[in-house]
């Protein structure tokens, strides 16, 4: 049972003993109210409105009372404040996410665009994966490692956050781009080895053709699974680039390699996905997610500190202060 927060009773059965409180306040007034004086004095009703601190502390006698019995019963049922430690032993995958930059992915048939969708929706993969190293490379024309395998997710996020378009030479290189990746995972001894390739375009330049690079993937042990993302039939998307780098817009036919990404995926023992709007590439990435299990292994250690002290030693010195004013200054006369 939860007290507040990380704390706990040891035997929360006895709180049931609060609800006698109630019945001792009720009785007592009931008592109070059936008792009739023994003598009656005519003109003693000139002082029922004279209050001296003794009658005002009379009152607030059988209040100690209670409220003792209270913090002796909080005491009997043992608060505690739990003190958990947890030992993770992850048996982690090393995953790398590529993406792609070419102007096409300015497309405006995802909202706002494809790689603003594609960003966040990685950065979401990438939270739900705590105990994996995970690492992002990127191409166009060409191809790096924008971020080496990492554990500091927060770091890869930044860097994921940062990419735009327009950073390196146009085209769409995507043998390159897996390439990179490879090479970032053919040197890991985990045991599972992902890469999540995500593009919108044909192949089109480089100088390592994209099912090179995905046979040096499959002898590596290296799991590839590609995504194609784009609506059916037309965008609006970059036509032409001005002086200033800015881009000018058109409609275009949309045009991915759907063969050659299955090809890949397959070839390695991945799939290939086509992701027509920001949901089903959600979709995708949470399938992904339940696909590539990291096995977690948790031992947790619970230490108590123990809370009870206070409430018993607090509700002693009550019914003893109660005790005490009610056999001395608060006392009656039969």
């Amino acid at each position: 049972m939860n007290w507040m927060n990380n704390y706990e009773f040891q035997h929360p059965w006895l709180l049931l003993l609060l609800l006698l409180v109630p019945l001792m306040i009720y009785y007592h007034y009931k008592k109070a109210a059936s008792t009739k004086a023994s003598m009656v004095f005519p003109h003693a009703v000139v002082f029922a409105n004279i209050r001296s601190w003794k009658a005002i502390g009379r009152k607030i006698l059988p209040w100690l009372q209670w409220i003792g019995i209270i913090g002796l019963i909080l005491g009997l049922a043992r608060p505690r404040q739990v003190l958990q430690e947890e030992e993770i032993k992850a048996e982690g995958i090393d995953i790398m996410l590529v993406m792609d930059l070419s102007s096409s992915m300015l497309a405006q048939d995802f909202a706002p665009d494809r790689l603003t969708v594609s960003k966040a929706v990685a950065a979401e993969f990438v939270d739900k994966r705590p105990y994996d190293r995970i690492g992002l490379a990127v191409f166009s024309g060409e191809s790096f490692t924008q971020c080496p395998l990492t554990t500091d997710h927060k770091i890869l996020k930044d860097f994921l956050n940062s990419l735009q378009c327009g950073l390196l030479e146009d085209g769409t290189a995507i043998g390159m781009g897996l390439a990179s990746a490879v090479n970032r995972l053919k040197q890991s001894d985990v045991k599972s080895k992902v890469v999540i390739l995500l593009t919108d375009g044909v192949n089109n330049t480089g100088y390592i053709k994209p099912m090179t690079a995905a046979e040096i993937a499959k002898e590596v042990g290296v799991k590839v699974y590609t995504i194609g993302v784009g609506s059916q039939g037309t965008a609006r998307a970059p036509i032409a680039k001005r002086a200033n780098g800015t881009f000018t817009y058109g409609l275009t036919k949309v045009e991915i390699d759907e063969v050659l990404l299955n090809e890949i995926s397959t070839s390695t023992g991945g799939q290939y996905f086509r992701a027509t709007s920001q949901t089903q590439l959600e979709q995708i990435y949470a399938y992904i997610d339940r696909l590539e299990k990291t096995e977690i292994e948790v031992n947790v250690f619970k230490r108590y500190n123990e809370k009870f002290r206070p409430f018993v030693l607090f509700g002693l010195c009550l019914l003893l202060l109660e005790w005490l004013l009610s056999k001395s200054i608060l006392r009656t006369i039969p």
